[in-house]
């Protein structure tokens, strides 16, 4: 597959877009995916924690950036006429009001995971609010329910994200962003919802692995196994603890066995999920094929070269929908797209997809102020007619 600037039905979500480049010093797709994660430096945030119930009695932890988290913005307003837009410069939006940007992380990860920090910093910048729910048992604490989290959890999304935008929304545009396990939960839901989707502005999804058993096959071979052993040291230590927590839920000893996601979703989150078998679980959950039923505009970001799934895994523009943009760099690893001089900066992702999300809400301002001139020329033709 060749390496693609951006595949998009809408020539005006591609526009203005800087093709990703991994510097000269940071070279190859493992280099790539570790560094970020684990040398470059981070800034923490002091983020707001809400508790919330989950509706089968649990409870998740969504963490609020600072700064914006309330109705009204603390940044100047982002409101600019669209015919006054810089043509080099990213759109805003055309409502005054503080766009929401909910944000799901990836396997094991965390408010404080690198791209969620980068991300919040950067829309806390651009005057939007930025909320990370967290998946559970990953905020922390040991979650309630006889259950974890997986990769086609899109039921536990489309509760999160209705909440948002019933409680947190204030009027304001909400944005979904989710990255590696978390991507591919978003793409589920979002082609499973169709116009279900509509009160969601836009979302862009980061490393999302579409094809989970050939992500599976990945991480079970080389040096990808080092990735493996680093999942499976917490995965093995939450699901020892939830085993205590609920004796009986899965067979400890196949667990304890576990060297791949073979071994580990066959003995742990397929049975706990409601799955058959890993293979019922990955065919069931992967992303892929529910791409051409997308209705919202999506923005997929994957790196040829990530070494979680092969790029040949990738779905092509035929297989989505118009609403879909796709974005495949040939470089960037697995959730890495760094960029400058050493320890490098994460800034090329953040910008990368707040950019793309503002344009797609200036083209939806656009679109209704339209309607709305249409509407009312229409009503005038009525009167006068």
């Amino acid at each position: 597959m060749k390496a693609a600037a951006a595949f998009a039905a809408n020539p005006a979500l591609a526009a203005g877009h800087h093709p990703y480049r991994a510097p000269a010093w940071l070279p190859g797709a493992h280099l790539q995916t570790i560094w970020p994660a684990m040398v470059t430096p981070r800034r923490p945030l002091a983020y707001r924690r809400e508790r919330w119930e989950t509706p089968d009695g649990d409870f998740i932890d969504v963490d609020f950036a600072p700064g914006n988290d309330g109705s009204a913005s603390t940044a100047p307003s982002l409101a600019v006429p669209i015919a006054t837009a810089s043509a080099t410069a990213a759109p805003r939006p055309t409502t005054g009001a503080t766009p929401l940007l909910v944000l799901f992380h990836g396997l094991e990860g965390s408010s404080h995971s690198h791209y969620a920090l980068a991300l919040a910093r950067a829309a806390q910048q651009r005057g939007w609010r930025a909320a990370i729910p967290h998946f559970r048992g990953c905020s922390g604490e040991i979650n309630r329910a006889p259950r974890a989290y997986h990769s086609g959890d899109s039921a536990e999304a489309d509760w999160i994200l209705r909440r948002f935008a019933r409680e947190h929304g204030h009027g304001a545009p909400v944005c979904a962003v989710g990255v590696s396990l978390g991507g591919n939960v978003l793409l589920k839901w979002l082609g499973e919802q169709g116009h279900g989707a509509d009160f969601i502005a836009a979302a862009a999804a980061v490393s999302a692995p579409q094809d989970l058993q050939a992500g599976a096959l990945a991480l079970s071979r080389g040096f990808n196994r080092v990735y493996m052993r680093h999942f499976l040291a917490t995965l093995r230590g939450k699901s020892l603890a939830k085993l205590a927590q609920h004796p009986g839920l899965f067979e400890r000893e196949p667990l304890l066995r576990a060297r791949d996601f073979f071994g580990f979703d066959d003995a742990v989150t397929a049975p706990m999920h409601g799955f058959a078998s890993c293979y019922d679980y990955w065919e069931r959950s992967s992303c892929r094929r529910f791409l051409a039923g997308i209705r919202r505009p999506a923005l997929v970001i994957n790196a040829l070269n990530d070494p979680f799934l092969p790029a040949k895994a990738l779905a092509s523009r035929d297989e989505v929908s118009d609403s879909v943009t796709l974005d495949y760099p040939r470089h960037g690893g697995h959730v890495g797209f760094l960029s400058g001089r050493p320890p490098g900066q994460l800034d090329w992702l953040p910008g990368r997809i707040i950019d793309w999300l503002q344009r797609a809400l200036v083209e939806q301002g656009a679109r209704a102020a339209d309607g709305l001139r249409a509407s009312a020329a229409n009503n005038g033709a009525a009167v006068h007619g």
